[in-house]
């Protein structure tokens, strides 16, 4: 059941409010060991909204309790070349850690589902670390690593720093 006092908004970053806590949200997530395991520097810091607000293709819901930020989807629209339609991916998903375990992680993907559907995606992706407890979330939400061709294996995420 969806905690009945949590609201997801679509971030307008141009309302000083929003773009604040998007900025503290996604430190907060950069801290977290599932994040990067430290706080975003100065220079990230000023950049972020600039940036995202500047990128065509960026989708960001803020989930509140009350008036307090708790939650964050950074999303980007991509392209699945296979369906010819667009996806979504879910950059980021943080819920603050005082506030893990009520459901606020399910409201914020069920926002997202909404969101790609109304633009017409075809499937959402995203990317998670093998040993977060979120895991289970995204599996009973439908998530699952994915396979096109069984003999090709399941798809895996990889990076290249530049």
């Amino acid at each position: 059941m969806a905690p009945v006092d949590i609201v997801v908004v679509e971030a307008d970053l141009a309302r000083p409010e929003h773009a604040g806590a998007v900025v503290e949200l996604v430190d907060a997530y950069a801290r977290d060991p599932m994040g990067d395991g430290k706080p975003l520097d100065d220079e990230v810091r000023r950049r972020l909204i600039p940036g995202l607000a500047a990128h065509p293709t960026t989708h960001i819901l803020l989930a509140y309790h009350g008036e307090r930020p708790v939650g964050i989807a950074v999303c980007f629209r991509g392209f699945s070349s296979f369906q010819a339609r667009p996806l979504l991916n879910i950059h980021d998903l943080a819920v603050l850690p005082e506030h893990r375990g009520r459901g606020i992680g399910k409201v914020l993907l069920e926002a997202v589902a909404a969101k790609a559907t109304s633009l017409g995606c075809c499937k959402l992706t995203l990317e998670t670390q093998e040993n977060n407890d979120a895991r289970r979330l995204y599996e009973s939400l439908g998530f699952k690593r994915d396979v096109h061709v069984p003999e090709a294996g399941a798809a895996i995420f990889m990076t290249r720093k530049l």
